[in-house]
């Protein structure tokens, strides 16, 4: 989904007054990005906004800006990512901090990234006052970021992963009721490779994480196939202990 807008502006120094300096003379500006991936059954996006004005003015890069001397850095997050591109009521999670010298071409800037996994179908974007697009992008077809977005978002990737082979996921991305090849082609898009199906399968079933609803699925062209839900208790309980025992779920 991309959204157009004939106005806007980039704020590149909207906040540069609220920054303080200290005695010796030295500033570090204090930033936020987010990193919003989106997951659909067979691909994984990023969400990426479009500057209007300013020396990035009709570059791509993530959803961020300053953070202001009243709020957090979660606080400032959640502020940025609804004023650029709509989007609110998600939980956000830190990734880290980024601080080389030279990201920022004229002053000493500090980035904090946070970044998130959703269904791009249960929202609608709204382009924000200082942006002239937003989009998802592929992850595989993203444009060149402006400063060091790329890096960041290549940072948020493997932690993404990461967690998707350690930690239970889909909850929020499944309907209630789902095929074990739907489960299959979710960890595909988010892991970007193929898998047994043998296999998987058997690893997703010894971690005790799915019950079988003892239904079929209706409306396929070929034989049917069993239907599962998550197991909510062992869902929550391996979301706070991790796949140690099995190393990684695939």
């Amino acid at each position: 989904m991309s959204l157009v807008s004939s106005t806007g502006k980039y704020a590149d120094e909207s906040h540069l007054k609220t920054l303080s300096s200290s005695s010796s003379g030295a500033r570090r500006m204090v930033s936020v990005d987010n990193v919003l991936f989106g997951c659909e059954v067979t691909q994984l996006k990023v969400l990426l906004i479009k500057h209007a004005s300013g020396k990035t003015s009709g570059r791509w890069g993530l959803p961020g800006d300053w953070l202001r001397h009243d709020e957090t850095l979660e606080r400032a997050a959640i502020r940025v990512l609804r004023a650029r591109t709509g989007l609110g009521n998600i939980h956000l999670e830190q990734l880290k901090s980024f601080s080389s010298i030279d990201r920022y071409p004229d002053d000493l800037t500090i980035t904090t990234a946070f970044y998130a996994l959703i269904r791009p179908d249960d929202y609608q974007l709204a382009i924000g006052e200082d942006e002239l697009e937003v989009k998802w992008f592929p992850i595989a077809d993203t444009p060149v970021l402006i400063f060091d977005h790329d890096k960041i978002l290549k940072w948020a990737l493997a932690r993404l992963r990461y967690k998707t082979q350690h930690e239970p996921f889909g909850l929020n991305l499944l309907p209630e009721k789902f095929t074990l090849l739907e489960l299959q082609r979710l960890y595909e898009s988010i892991l970007g490779t193929s898998f047994d199906k043998p296999n998987f399968r058997r690893k997703i079933m010894k971690a005790g994480l799915l019950q079988d609803c003892h239904e079929k699925q209706l409306g396929g062209a070929h034989r049917a196939a069993s239907l599962y839900k998550f197991n909510p208790s062992r869902y929550q309980q391996l979301s706070k202990e991790g796949f140690m025992r099995y190393n990684s779920i695939i």
